[in-house]
C-alpha cells in the first residue's frame, strides 16, 4: 500500500509538471518533493507533520538568499570604489545574514529530528545533497 501512495504521489507531481506550464524553478521545486518523498519513505502522518515544517524552512532560507542577493552582493558591482568602511559594512551585514542561516538550519534540524526521527533527518539531508548533485549533472548535460 505504501508503495502505490509513493507511486501516486510521484505520479501527481510528473502529471502536475506536463499539464501545467511551470517556471523552471516551480518544475524542479516538483522534482525536488517527488525525490525526497521518495527517498524519506514518510508515512502519511509524518508526511502531514513534515511538509508544513520543511516548507516553511525553504520559504524562509530563500527570502535569505533574496537579500543576500540584494543587500550584498548587489552591491559587490561597485566593490572597487567602495571605501573600506562601506566593505566592513558589508561585510558585517553578510555575517549577520550567513549567522541567521545558520540558526534557522540549526533550529530546523532540531525540530526536524523530534517530528520524523534523527535517522529520517540525515536521510533528508542526503537526499538533498543528492539532489543537488543530480541537477547540477542533468544542467552539465545539456550545456554540453
Amino acid at each position: 500500500m505504501k508503495h502505490i501512495s509513493k507511486f501516486l504521489i510521484i505520479a501527481f507531481f510528473a502529471a502536475t509538471n506536463f499539464l501545467s506550464a511551470q517556471t523552471g524553478m516551480d518544475k524542479i521545486k516538483s522534482l525536488k518533493i517527488a525525490f525526497i518523498t521518495e527517498r524519506l519513505n514518510l508515512s502519511s502522518d509524518e508526511a502531514a507533520v513534515f511538509w508544513p515544517v520543511y516548507n516553511e524552512h525553504e520559504d524562509a532560507i530563500e527570502k535569505l538568499r533574496m537579500r543576500e542577493r540584494t543587500e550584498v552582493r548587489a552591491r559587490l558591482q561597485n566593490f572597487q570604489n567602495m571605501s573600506d568602511q562601506e566593505i566592513q559594512s558589508l561585510m558585517d551585514e553578510f555575517l549577520a545574514l550567513e549567522n541567521e542561516r545558520n540558526s534557522r538550519n540549526m533550529a530546523f534540524l532540531k525540530k526536524m529530528n523530534n517530528l520524523i526521527s534523527a535517522r529520517k533527518t540525515f536521510l533528508l539531508i542526503k537526499a538533498e545533497d543528492d539532489f543537488k548533485k543530480r541537477l547540477l549533472q542533468q544542467i552539465q548535460k545539456r550545456r554540453q
